[in-house]
């Protein structure tokens, strides 16, 4: 079995489970885990992969809460229903592609609400979203001003809205658009494998940013494609996760913490 970074071994440390998370009048499931210790300790938004609220992300947000952030992981299709069998594309990309940008943004502000309202909660938040959950820590971090640090892992669909059309009316602007309105640090990781997001695209995040006068940060992994920290998975790559996982917390150390 291969080592996985940041794994909990001592349960004992967290408390996690499904909370209700209000959100635009109406009720949203979320995955919520937080320290097993009284204090103070600052709030990461964990945002799903395409398949949707998938226990592997219910455990990275365990992760977080084992090294003292509270964690929540808001179920983004849960009003429309998630694919019906996640293993086959075909069924994921109609859910994926059909979630409102709006709506999206609107459950990750309600999920940095909850954990400001959390006690002990020092009003930091940051975000991390894998696959199209990167892609929305990106449209997160350039829409609202409630997460104050983000790490956008692997986002496809950063530059159009679907491998067919650049715009739809569920994603009316590409978020790599919007790099110039970016409300806070952002790190962009890339697998060098990787063929959505291209590896190509790392150059192009950093120069908008750079040329927006942004805090934007990139990263590209070698021997690593997509999904290299999803250890649930074949693309799975142990030296590339743990590099990563260290490279995360030095991150939200430093703009959460610090």
């Amino acid at each position: 079995m291969a080592n996985i970074p940041g794994v909990v071994t001592d349960t004992s440390r967290i408390k996690g489970g499904v909370i209700s998370l209000q959100s635009g009048g109406t009720q949203i499931a979320a995955y919520l885990a937080t320290p097993n210790q009284p204090g103070t300790y600052p709030g990461i938004v964990v945002i799903q992969e395409a398949f949707g609220l998938v226990d592997h992300i219910c455990d990275l947000a365990r992760r977080f809460a084992n090294i003292g952030y509270n964690a929540v992981a808001p179920a983004l299709y849960w009003r429309r229903g998630g694919p019906s069998n996640p293993e086959d594309i075909n069924t994921v990309f109609p859910v994926m592609f059909g979630l409102p940008d709006s709506e999206a943004v609107q459950d990750l502000e309600a999920a940095a609400d909850c954990l400001r309202a959390l006690p002990g909660a020092t009003g930091k938040v940051g975000a991390i979203g894998f696959c199209s959950g990167g892609r929305h820590t990106l449209l997160f971090a350039c829409s609202s001003r409630k997460v104050d640090a983000a790490i956008d892992c692997w986002g496809g669909f950063i530059n159009r809205a679907t491998p067919d059309a650049e715009t739809t009316a569920s994603r009316p602007k590409a978020p790599l658009d919007m790099v110039g309105q970016l409300n806070c640090p952002l790190f962009g990781v890339f697998g060098a494998e990787d063929q959505n997001p291209p590896v190509a695209l790392e150059a192009e995040l950093k120069r908008r940013g750079d040329a927006a006068h942004k805090d934007v940060t990139t990263k590209v992994y070698q021997g690593a494609g997509h999904a290299f920290l999803a250890d649930y998975r074949p693309s799975f790559r142990e030296g590339p996760a743990f590099q990563l996982w260290g490279d995360i917390l030095v991150y939200f150390d430093k703009h959460l913490k610090a």
